[in-house]
């Protein structure tokens, strides 16, 4: 006996927009399954994690903080993925984007002037791009697979800016600690609003998921990253190149990823040191797909694992459980949005060992 995967005739439009909801679902079912395992109480658990966050005007700015770089991340990589261009690096272009944008206030950092930020964040999305760029010249150009490549120069840029914070561009007045000097106030991201820490990568981001959903809907760019992501064939009878996708989509998201990491630096952090991210590049992934490769369904999907992000650290405190129960909830969650997604595609066949032996007679 074995299991297959067979392709349905036409894919259900009520399942592909109920999908999200029912991946969510499993996921919460799933998670108080955890805590119970954990010897917690589930509804308590699962209250402090998903609905406490929402009460408070500080988590609400803490989820606006780490809602920005998914979703301008995520954006980007829902284009590279509508174009069957499978960018897996964008950790490593938000590390580029964060360490290019830096030069500025790290290596002049007595230059005071308004346009330091707008530089930085220039430089940021150069930055992001280029790095980018490497796997997009080995696919298109050598065939090379751009999952692989993108993926481990994710590594080389982690190590890259570890060595810088702990070399060149370590602080002299930080103790010995493995900090760059803080930004002077021309180059922090101004907030928002004075109740939260919430700052201008937010609008950065809600900006850039509609302007990407406006191309994607209404320009021919979007038709034509539309028609190659289904059929290259197709596209090519069309005129399009695939070769031309691959650059701009894959530098369209370095791009995108590059803004987030000098703008999460600038905003949040204010100093480059060896740890920027909690993994917004790789989360970012599950935001295209949880957002259904919709610009805007991404904005959504960002804010929902941003509360993942402050439910998980919520949790800890209140619960004494370990961070790795918020990286569980997100790998649940894109267990669950693939699972659904394939079941939405593919129906599951059990062929037997009697059939099989027929059908080859056959």
């Amino acid at each position: 006996m074995r299991i297959e995967l067979e392709k349905r005739a036409g894919a259900s439009t009520l399942y592909s927009i109920l999908s999200p909801f029912i991946a969510l679902g499993l996921t919460v079912i799933a998670g108080g399954i955890m805590f119970a395992m954990l010897g917690k109480d589930p509804v308590s658990a699962l209250y402090s994690f998903f609905v406490e966050p929402l009460l408070d005007i500080w988590s609400l700015h803490e989820i606006a903080i780490k809602a920005a770089p998914l979703i301008l991340i995520g954006v980007g990589l829902a284009v590279c993925y509508r174009s069957n261009n499978w960018n897996i690096g964008a950790e490593g272009q938000f590390i580029a984007g964060a360490i290019m944008g830096s030069i500025l206030p790290v290596t002049f950092y007595d230059w005071h002037s308004p346009l330091l930020l707008p530089l930085m964040m220039i430089m940021g999305m150069i930055g992001g791009a280029l790095y980018a760029a490497v796997p997009a010249f080995l696919k298109a150009h050598m065939n090379t697979n751009e999952i692989l490549t993108s993926l481990m120069l994710v590594y080389i840029a982690q190590l890259f800016l570890d060595w810088l914070v702990r070399g060149p561009w370590r602080s002299p007045d930080g103790l010995n600690f493995p900090i760059t000097r803080d930004f002077v106030p021309e180059a922090v991201l101004p907030e928002l609003i004075s109740s939260g820490r919430a700052n201008l990568g937010f609008a950065f981001a809600i900006i850039a998921a509609v302007l990407l959903w406006l191309m994607m809907r209404y320009t021919l760019k979007g038709f034509e990253i539309t028609v190659l992501g289904q059929s290259e064939r197709a596209g090519r009878f069309a005129g399009f190149s695939s070769r031309r996708m691959i650059w701009f989509s894959m530098l369209l998201s370095g791009a995108l990823a590059g803004l987030a990491g000098i703008a999460e630096v600038s905003g949040a952090i204010n100093k480059l040191q060896p740890i920027i991210s909690p993994g917004y590049g790789f989360t970012a992934i599950i935001v295209a797909f949880l957002g259904r490769l919709n610009p805007l369904g991404v904005i959504v999907a960002g804010l929902l694992l941003a509360l993942t992000y402050v439910g998980g650290e919520a949790v800890q405190l209140t619960l004494s459980v370990s961070d790795k129960v918020t990286r569980v909830f997100q790998g649940l969650l894109l267990f669950f949005v693939l699972s659904c997604d394939t079941l939405i595609l593919y129906k599951i066949r059990i062929v037997f060992a009697g059939r099989t032996a027929e059908d080859g007679a056959n």
